[in-house]
């Protein structure tokens, strides 16, 4: 209990943050959506969620009407050495919210291999 007091009182000495949670409505929807930064981190979250793996980056990132489109870099199985292991690309779809709303793998490849057939982005 005196953790929480403690907690507590610490808590009316700093200024507040602002986090998606405290997000209060406009009544704009431009204002009323996330910033890119939070769809990314939303993004990476909710896909490692889903597939419980590790999304290493994001190498496309658009908004869209519905929402926003991301092509995410993920780590699918761990070789030695390093440059073996075997990564792949999802393309995932999210509300203008930042909720995810789909995501498919676009393809796999070992992590020290180039893509001659793209030049990045989709």
């Amino acid at each position: 209990m005196s953790n929480t007091k403690n907690t507590q009182e610490s808590q009316g000495s700093q200024e507040p943050q602002t986090s998606q949670n405290s997000r209060k409505p406009t009544g704009n929807a431009a204002d009323d959506r996330p910033s890119p930064m939070e769809v990314l981190r939303q993004a990476r979250g909710q896909l490692a969620e889903l597939t419980g793996m590790t999304a290493e980056s994001v190498s496309s990132f658009e908004q869209t009407d519905q929402g926003w489109a991301l092509e995410v870099e993920v780590l699918e199985l761990e070789r030695v050495p390093d440059t073996m292991s075997l990564m792949a690309s999802y393309q995932v779809e999210l509300d203008t919210q930042g909720q995810l709303t789909g995501y498919r793998r676009v393809r796999r490849y070992e992590r020290g291999r180039s893509d001659p057939r793209r030049t990045g982005g989709r």
